[in-house]
């Protein structure tokens, strides 16, 4: 499936979440999570030593996805622990470019970014399922898109799964079609 460009957080925060949620769509959001670690090291597997090349000199690598992808995890980790031990905490926006630039992700190991996603996620897995409803009703202070609960990220984490993914596998795509 063919999916379009994602809005962009800071300019029109509401559409990104929208957008995100509509990649969700119906689907139990913790189901959806738990088969993405394993997507993920297919596609790398799959890409072999065309992971690290890029489709074009502007856009991300098979890695480089995934590393935007753990990136992604990282931050959802530390946003549902804050707000569930905290009240209200600020949740700080990040740059994905900026990240993936300056974090060399297409130079990371792939082994290291697989191992460090599914982990984290399996934890994160865990987590929400010992949260209560109350839990998850919680509410952290992004800096970009307001108030956002518990169980809000853990949908929007769900959501974005599938984009780095599609990402990746369009960047493969091309990498194999040219010349």
């Amino acid at each position: 499936m063919d999916q379009p460009l994602s809005p962009d957080p800071v300019a029109d925060p509401k559409a990104y979440q929208d957008h995100l949620l509509g990649l969700l769509g119906e689907e139990d959001p913790a189901s959806v999570q738990e088969v993405t670690p394993d997507a993920w090291r297919a596609l790398v597997e799959e890409a072999g030593e065309l992971a690290g090349q890029r489709p074009e000199p502007a856009e991300w690598s098979v890695l480089e996805c995934l590393g935007h992808a753990l990136d992604a995890e990282i931050v959802a980790s530390a946003r549902l622990r804050w707000i569930l031990a905290h009240d209200e905490p600020p949740l700080l926006g990040y740059d994905q470019d900026l990240w993936v630039d300056r974090l060399r992700h297409g130079t990371d190991h792939p082994e290291l970014l697989l191992s460090t996603h599914a982990a984290l996620r399996a934890a994160n897995l865990a987590l929400w399922a010992r949260t209560t409803d109350e839990e998850r009703a919680r509410l952290g202070m992004h800096a970009e898109r307001g108030p956002e609960s518990v169980d809000l990220i853990f949908r929007l984490t769900a959501g974005h799964d599938r984009f780095p993914l599609a990402q990746a596998r369009r960047a493969l795509d091309v990498v194999r079609a040219s010349p």
